[in-house]
């Protein structure tokens, strides 16, 4: 089903009707909190269309958005960046604050967020933001220097005037890592304690480990994990 919303515009312009958006502003996503963590608020076309209305754009500025997935039940999430001056937009990036103010949440770094998100949030919005960053740094020919159009879909951009397709790339490149995989607060720090060599657990699998104690990389998570730890959301 995502292969052909991703090939067929008609296609993927039906599946809008009914899909759902998230919305971005200058690649950081819309969040809403609750309790002890974010959540990532969905908006109709229509709610969507309405919104545009309110801050004098036109409908046509959803023809921005990618197609970032869909449910078990073929709704199709897509994500939009309102902050963004796309080449296709009518016009500029939206006012953040007042946004913020209508849609009730606000516009948060992504890293920032991240292990307060749902897994299925947290992945949604990583594989939109970095497709939203794809096109904004692709919007002209490398050979040419003409502006390159998007598919609806936004799972690849041509140059009209050299025929050149290019394709983002929304998965890990195995040639430069071999795996990738999120984890949780928990596992970090549960892994910050780990001592001694691996040890395999009873269903076959070894739990992941850190870089050693002297690397920077180290230094950053231990940090991250404290503050994590000693600090709550913002209100």
């Amino acid at each position: 089903y995502l292969f052909e919303l991703k090939e067929d515009d008609d296609a993927c312009k039906k599946a809008q009707q009914t899909g759902a958006f998230y919305l971005f502003h200058g690649l950081a996503p819309l969040l809403q909190t609750s309790a002890h963590q974010y959540l990532a608020p969905q908006h109709s076309l229509l709610e969507l269309e309405r919104l545009l209305g309110k801050f004098g754009q036109d409908a046509q500025r959803i023809e921005d958005s990618v197609l970032i997935g869909c449910s078990e039940q073929q709704e199709a999430w897509f994500a939009l960046d309102l902050g963004l001056d796309n080449s296709s937009s009518i016009s500029a990036s939206l006012p953040k604050p007042e946004m913020e103010t209508e849609l009730k949440g606000s516009f948060i770094e992504l890293r920032k967020a991240l292990f307060q998100l749902s897994a299925k949030d947290a992945s949604l919005l990583s594989t939109a933001q970095a497709l939203l960053r794809w096109h904004d740094a692709h919007q002209f020919c490398s050979r040419s220097g003409q502006p390159t159009k998007k598919n609806l879909a936004g799972s690849k951009r041509l140059c009209p005037s050299t025929n050149i397709i290019y394709y983002p790339q929304i998965q890990v490149n195995l040639r430069e890592l071999e795996t990738a995989a999120w984890f949780s607060h928990h596992e970090v720090a549960t892994a910050l304690k780990r001592k001694g060599p691996y040890t395999q657990q009873q269903n076959g699998t070894v739990p992941f480990w850190l870089p050693p104690k002297l690397a920077i990389s180290h230094q950053l998570i231990k940090e991250w994990v404290e503050k994590q730890t000693s600090s709550s959301l913002p209100a």
